[in-house]
């Protein structure tokens, strides 16, 4: 049932792709989620609404707010990702544009700051105290093991590729104008307070994003305030935008999307079909024993060709059925990894 998230980014990649660095504590809270299995992870993602209730009345339909006061799910939600993270990660070395976009909402319309290459801690936060911006950092699961093993439940659970990008937004300030996604979004609200306006949809579950005019929206269908702990579910196509509040600490909240366009999901699938097909001859298949997917535990991988030049996936994502290992997007190296119950193409060969 899902998609991937893009990336959206207006900055060049640049650099190399960032080692793995762990940014967790050392012993983080229990996790209130039940990782058995991947029904059972997401009937405790969106507890207590029942799972059939979820299909049969809001997905693809309608938003779903879960307002919860529960201290230990709101300090677990805290631990998935904070703004003191980024300094860990940043001296690890993460790029602008691929690995994160500073914006803002000015007059309707979204202004980037990016700079260029590597990003700095100091000047990261300086545009974030000073200038009010907003920091979009992309794909945190790369970093985040919980988030990784939230993310690789969902895809085993949807058979489609899950995304993840974390918004962090000081006082009194907005990142994006009022937009559409083309993906089922999840929102996991994780410090802060961040306010919600959605609007009806103009292009009901829109293949593509798309700002839209203030003019052109009405009023808000919903408006809430989101806090930790809370979740918001909205189908694509939903107008939304949010600020964070005036006078309180800054807002951080995580978009989880599935569910994009099968259209360009199957273009990637059968382009990476076909490279698979034409290499299959020319290289060699490496197993490696006893090796299982680390989603299922059971099906035998689908082996990468043990080729002398470097691997890209095309998906920043990792671990479960639908995706490799995260040390095979981290080292580049070749290596078994993609569950075969799926064989979903995701090699792509660079010189």
């Amino acid at each position: 049932m899902p998609k991937k998230a893009r990336p959206a980014g207006d900055g060049k990649e640049q650099g190399p792709v960032p080692k793995q660095v762990k940014v967790e504590a050392a012993c983080g809270p229990s996790s209130p989620l039940n990782f058995d299995s991947p029904s059972g992870l997401f009937e405790s993602f969106i507890s207590p609404i029942k799972t059939e209730t979820f299909f049969k009345e809001f997905w693809e339909q309608k938003p779903l707010l879960i307002q919860r006061d529960d201290p230990a799910l709101a300090t677990y939600y805290q631990s998935l990702f904070r703004l003191s993270d980024l300094k860990s990660l940043c001296s690890w070395g993460i790029y602008y544009g691929r690995d994160v976009n500073v914006c803002r909402c000015v007059h309707g319309k979204k202004k980037v700051l990016n700079k260029d290459g590597r990003v700095h801690f100091l000047q990261l936060r300086q545009d974030f105290d000073q200038k009010r911006a907003t920091i979009q950092f992309h794909q945190p699961q790369r970093f985040k093991d919980e988030l990784w093993r939230i993310q690789e439940k969902l895809e085993c659970y949807f058979g489609s590729l899950v995304g993840s990008n974390v918004y962090i937004t000081p006082a009194g300030a907005q990142g994006l104008p009022p937009h559409y996604d083309d993906v089922e979004v999840f929102i996991l609200q994780l410090e802060g307070e961040k306010h919600w306006r959605l609007y009806q949809p103009t292009v009901p579950l829109a293949r593509e994003y798309s700002v839209e005019a203030e003019d052109r929206i009405g009023r808000p269908t919903h408006e809430f305030t989101l806090k930790p702990g809370d979740l918001l579910y909205f189908p694509r196509g939903t107008i939304h935008q949010a600020d964070t509040p005036e006078g309180l600490a800054h807002s951080t909240h995580v978009t989880i999307s599935t569910y994009q366009s099968r259209s360009t999901f199957s273009q990637r699938c059968e382009a990476g079909c076909s490279i698979l097909s034409e290499t299959r001859e020319a290289t060699r298949w490496e197993w490696m024993p006893g090796e299982k997917c680390l989603s299922c535990g059971s099906c035998p991988p689908l082996p990468l060709p043990g080729v002398h030049g470097e691997i890209s996936f095309w998906t920043p994502f990792r671990g479960s059925c639908l995706t490799p290992p995260r040390q095979t997007w981290h080292s580049g190296l070749a290596s078994p990894g993609s569950c075969s119950c799926r064989r979903k193409a995701q090699l792509l060969q660079r010189d």
